[in-house]
This record gives structure tokens, sequence and C-alpha cells, in this order.
């Protein structure tokens, strides 16, 4: 029996003597099966030929992304505060050297995710450090693999340590998270939004999008929702979901800049 994961996006399903037939998270439009079709892989076989690199971005924030890339390709944060360590989004590969390291960094006491494109092997990473996977009820159907490690929350706001603060921003997902960090060591705060809000080229505008693979807009009035939950945040910084997407500076003055231009174009 083994956990195969989908090469396309990374999801991982329940161990079975053979792949899936297909993959639910890609044959969905806001995801995309590739033109070869669906293609499987264990999490041995990925370890074999992956490794994963870390990077420091400020005092407390870590991210750690899979060289070469694989699926979609996003990093995932290792946020240390003093009451335990958040793992924001998530990747596939947890190998031995990575679960090394994590557990030099004081471990892992809770986990949470963005939206299901990241779920990835969130079981595996919950298992090595006993954490608490923290999912937002609204995206439920799209857990292929149940653990009884995932909590899943409803309403607008889960605060899962003291100055870590889950936002239902809803969006790409129906349960759209992003993760806002208030104690950073200047005291601006964070925000870690996944793709929920997506950080462009030139790090002095975000996006939002049903779909990024396919191009799909989402609708205005989803938009200004999307917006109106980010408002009453403080927070100078943006980490987006892949590398180089950093806003350094003026984080919520950015997305309600982009928020209102991406309407207007909507017409």
């Amino acid at each position: 029996m083994t956990i195969f994961l989908c090469k396309a996006c990374g999801t991982s399903y329940p161990d079975a003597p053979q792949p899936p037939a297909h993959c639910p998270i890609c044959e969905d439009e806001r995801q995309y099966v590739p033109a070869s079709g669906q293609a499987w892989i264990s999490r041995e076989a990925l370890a074999e030929g992956h490794v994963n690199a870390w990077r420091q971005h400020e005092p407390g924030l870590l991210s750690v992304q899979t060289m070469p890339a694989f699926a979609i390709n996003q990093r995932a944060f290792l946020l240390r505060t003093p009451a335990g360590n958040v793992l924001w989004d998530c990747i596939a590969l947890l190998d031995d050297a990575t679960k090394e390291l994590v557990h030099g960094l004081g471990g892992v006491r809770a986990i949470a995710i963005s939206h299901p494109h990241y779920y990835t092997t969130m079981q595996d990473w919950a298992a090595a450090f006993g954490a608490t996977i923290h999912l937002h009820a609204a995206d439920r159907e799209w857990v292929m693999r149940p653990d009884p490690a995932i909590h899943f929350w409803d309403g607008e706001t889960l605060e899962i340590l003291p100055g870590v603060t889950l936002i239902r921003a809803g969006g790409h997902f129906a349960g759209g998270t992003v993760l806002h960090w208030a104690g950073t060591e200047d005291g601006a705060g964070a925000l870690l939004p996944g793709d929920i809000v997506q950080v462009a080229p030139g790090a002095r505008r975000v996006s939002f999008m049903w779909s990024y693979p396919n191009m799909m807009p989402l609708p205005a009035a989803e938009i200004r929702r999307v917006a109106a939950r980010l408002a009453p945040w403080r927070y100078g910084r943006i980490y987006g979901a892949f590398k180089g997407q950093e806003v350094l500076a003026d984080g919520p003055e950015i997305v309600a800049r982009s928020a209102a231009r991406y309407i207007e174009l909507l017409g």
C-alpha cells in the first residue's frame, strides 16, 4: 500500500495498491489536468529526487520550498512565536532532513493552510510534529485524505496562537484564508495570504483570481468582500505563495489600491 501524490498539484491520497483514477483537485476549473494526463508519485520517490531549501525573511519567519520544483511549486512558511511555531501553507516533501531541521527550530504546534491547492501532505507534517491542522470548514469537501488532526473552523477569524490570526478572506475558494501575524519584531505586522491575494511582479500591486492557471477572474462583488475583510487589519509586509513575492512596505494601501483598480477594469 502506498500514499500517492498528484504530480500536478501535490495532493496526497489515502494509501492504496494503485494510484487513484483521477484527481478532483485538478479536475476543478481552478486547477488543471496536464495535457499529458494525470500522473502520480510516491512520497518515497519524491524524496529521492528532491530536497527542501530554506530562507529566512525576517526574525521569526522562514520559508521552505522544494527543489527542483514539484507540482504547483508554492513555498510554505515556518512562523516562530513564543507560544510555539506555525506552519503556514504546506509543501509535499517532508524528508528526514526537513524533520530534523524543524524539530531543531522548535517543532510545529499548529498548521494552517490558505486553500486546498496547498493541502499536499499536511497529514504527514501533523503526524511528524504532533500538530493540529486548522482548515476552514467551507473547504471541507476538498480534503482528499481525512485525518483526525484536522480541525475545521467556522466563522470569519480564528486566533490559533497569540498574535497569529486566520482570516477567512474568500475569493479563490469559499474558505480562502490568509494569516495575520501581529508579533513581528518591528511591530509592523505581516500578512501571509498564500495566493488568495497574489503579489504581482514589482511588488507594488496584488491581484485576486478565481483560477490562476486558467486565467479566470473573480467577480467585482467578491473582490469588494475580500478587500473589506482585510481592511481592518494592520500590517506592513506581505509574503506571497511563491519565491520573490514580497511586499516590504505599505501592504494595506497596496491591497486597497489594487482591489479598486481590479474592480474598475471589470467595469
